[in-house]
């Protein structure tokens, strides 16, 4: 079992429905029929959210997501509509908050792979291949693959496992034609983002994507995009296939935890513990590291 420490509770805004609370970021609706999406500071790891938060985490994830969707825009749309927290939000919504278009999601978290790291590695390590993608032989932790792959999976519930699928099993629930257009994209936006961020000397290992269908019926990027919570960033002057790389996100957290410092029994069904002072400082330090690199401005931070 696993889920949250501590169940959060929603503010109440006039004029607003709350949705969902998931691992970071809560959902609401409007009277018009957009939803609101609010990132917090919290962190998950091992399928738990955990019970310490990393200061202005939802901050740089919100500011470097909107980054990221002009720069994509000529490949996917966005569903985003204002970056401004509807009238009577708490003040604490400003730079957090995203207004966007409802959309039919597609229930399927869309990888692109161009590094072998992760359940990817996992999964050649048995068969040789990722989602049923043949891959060459001899390949180590954070090799760079020849082509970048698509690498399906479902999307879980909080406290649950994604599981990863093959292009053929997103078809055969979905439609050739979906599985085709999403695969398309995924790769399109995949290396887009890899260009741009090698430009900034960091490899984009692998990303995931979320989409859905506007009343139109087209694929519009949706959630958050290129963050370190989607991504493993890892900074190229310091990759070194063979072993696992330094990265920008909350891999920091997950050693610790991991570690005999933290007391906790990752097998156990007990939650994680707090989080020193110490992790959580590292832990913010490199997510505004990535965001100062990736976007070569100050991170909107007080």
């Amino acid at each position: 079992m696993s889920g949250f420490t501590v169940r959060p509770v929603p503010a109440e805004v006039p004029g607003l429905t709350h949705l969902h609370t998931g691992k970071v970021r809560d959902l609401y609706a409007t009277g018009s029929g957009d939803l609101v999406m609010v990132a917090s500071d919290r962190v998950s790891a091992y399928d738990w959210v955990l019970p310490t938060e990393v200061p202005d985490k939802g901050r740089l994830l919100t500011a470097l997501s909107l980054w990221w969707f002009e720069r994509l825009a000529d490949i996917a749309p966005a569903h985003v509509v204002s970056d401004t927290p509807p009238p009577g939000a708490p003040a604490d919504w400003a730079g957090r908050t995203l207004v966007c278009r409802r959309l039919d999601m597609v229930p399927v978290e869309c990888v692109a792979r161009g590094y072998l790291t992760g359940s990817g590695l996992a999964e050649y390590r048995v068969g040789g291949a990722v989602c049923g993608v043949p891959l060459p032989d001899g390949l180590v932790d954070g090799s760079r693959l020849e082509e970048p792959v698509f690498t399906p999976a479902t999307k879980a519930e909080v406290g649950e496992h994604d599981e990863n699928v093959s292009f053929e099993q997103v078809a055969a629930r979905h439609g050739a034609e979906l599985a085709g257009e999403l695969r398309t994209l995924t790769l399109a936006l995949y290396r887009r983002g890899r260009e741009l961020a090698e430009e900034r000397g960091i490899l984009l290992a692998d990303t995931k994507f979320e989409f859905g269908r506007d009343s139109g019926g087209s694929l519009v990027l949706a959630d958050e995009v290129f963050t370190p919570d989607s991504s493993r960033f890892w900074p190229a002057e310091e990759w070194e296939p063979g072993r696992p790389q330094p990265s920008f996100d909350k891999q920091i957290i997950r050693d610790w935890l991991t570690s005999p410092a933290s007391g906790w029994d990752r097998a156990s069904e007990e939650p994680p513990p707090p989080l020193p002072e110490e992790v959580v400082a590292r832990t913010r330090d490199r997510y505004l590291e990535v965001y100062e690199r990736l976007t070569g401005a100050p991170a909107p931070v007080g």
